[in-house]
């Protein structure tokens, strides 16, 4: 199994993690021990020794999604099913390091539809792959699934909103749907996000005044009983 080098003591950067796992599955490691597999092993090595696990595993975890992603773009793999066993293997590395599923299912969808969309690739099936990914992830360890889901669904949307254009509505359609099994997760995201964006749009900018309404109705009524 491919290991990620580094000084003992010290934990792994991010880009050595996005490295090893790039090499792995380039190298085809991955038929023999399984993306999830391979993501939680390098995840969980990479932050033994982090001062502070919680953060360090966040910033590991994207880039093990991005590597995974990058390098099955490259060798023409599998892109749907890479997505989804790095996502697995990120939340599977945080459950064993005791972090925050929800917060690691959020960053890491982001990056992973950062990624695809960086590559040109097909940002429909990555964002959708995430998220069912995510589902599965909570599914074998024992949490809630929905919970998860909405948090991954969140970091999708978030990263397509922040590229926007085609991407965003691409990422929007593509989670509008059934995820897993789940109808309707991303209801209440969508909905949030259209109406914040709606209210952007509405509120006047600052120092902007208001033309007052003309009352013309009420001398008109006057100047008839007049």
């Amino acid at each position: 199994m491919v290991s990620t080098k580094r000084r003992k003591g010290r934990p792994a950067s991010p880009g050595q993690v996005q490295r090893t796992i790039a090499v792995a599955i380039a190298g085809g490691e991955t038929f023999s021990i399984g993306v999830l597999t391979l993501v939680r092993n390098t995840m969980t090595t990479a932050a033994s020794g982090a001062r502070d696990v919680g953060n360090e595993i966040g910033r590991l975890g994207v880039a093990a999604v991005r590597g995974s992603i990058r390098a099955a773009y490259d060798i023409g793999g599998d892109l749907g099913l890479v997505t989804k066993g790095s996502m697995k293997g990120t939340l599977h590395a945080a459950d064993r390091l005791g972090s925050d599923l929800g917060e690691m299912a959020r960053s890491a969808a982001r990056g992973a539809v950062k990624a695809a969309s960086d590559l040109g690739a097909d940002v429909a099936l990555v964002s959708r792959r995430a998220v069912e990914g995510s589902v599965e992830a909570a599914r074998e360890l024992g949490r809630d699934p929905g919970s998860i889901a909405r948090r991954a669904a969140e970091g999708a949307v978030d990263a397509a909103d922040r590229i926007g254009g085609a991407t965003a509505r691409t990422v929007r359609r593509a989670l509008g749907g059934t995820i897993a099994g789940a109808r309707g997760l991303l209801a209440s995201v969508t909905t949030l996000t259209a109406k914040s964006a709606k209210t952007r749009r509405i509120i006047a900018p600052p120092g902007a005044t208001r033309r007052p309404r003309r009352a013309t109705t009420g001398r008109r009524k006057s100047r008839g009983r007049a």
